[in-house]
């Protein structure tokens, strides 16, 4: 005879299915959030590992930006020294210069005239002075023409004065510039 089965083996069945589903359903969600932590903690590990590469890097920028300011000042404190460096060498090249200067006032003033004020500004020279006659000033201009270390003599102005009834004078103003005069190297 054939045998009939008449337990409930297909609600047994749905049963067992509805379990294996549940356990696999609650094996990839435990699964899942496993790996969210562990991708979590790989992120965070390197979100950390990042910050502490940007922490190092602003704290060699801030190195090399103290260096870069430390070379700016020593760059315009060098600036500074050659510039004074520069100004003593001019010093110690124009040093005869104004002695050679007050040399040809010396020599190219004739006789009757005498300054009264010699003013420098730069090449040119403005002088101020009195002389007993237009000549005598007239005198004067040639010798600074025909010294080596003046140039261009130009008479600004003369007025006669009478500082008393026998004394007549002349004050006179006039300008020239400066020159070197040429040696035996500049020649060549």
């Amino acid at each position: 005879m054939a045998r009939i089965n008449l337990l409930p083996w297909r609600e047994e069945r749905r049963e067992e299915r509805r379990k294996r589903f549940l356990l696999v359903l609650t094996g990839v969600f435990v699964g899942s959030v496993g790996a969210l932590l562990i991708a979590d903690q790989i992120i965070s590990a390197a979100i950390d590992r990042q910050i502490a590469r940007n922490d190092y890097i602003s704290k060699q920028i801030a190195v090399v930006d103290e260096r870069i300011k430390q070379i700016s000042e020593l760059k315009a404190r060098r600036q500074q020294l050659v510039e004074r460096m520069r100004i003593i060498q001019d010093l110690q090249g124009n040093r005869q210069v104004s002695g050679r200067i007050f040399d040809q006032l010396a020599r190219t003033l004739p006789d009757g005239v005498y300054f009264t004020e010699v003013k420098m500004a730069g090449k040119a020279l403005s002088i101020s002075g009195a002389a007993e006659s237009n000549n005598r000033v007239s005198d004067l201009m040639r010798n600074l023409e025909a010294s080596d270390w003046f140039d261009a003599p130009s008479l600004n102005e003369v007025k006669a004065t009478t500082a008393g009834q026998v004394d007549q004078a002349n004050t006179f103003e006039l300008t020239v510039r400066q020159t070197q005069p040429k040696t035996a190297e500049d020649d060549q």
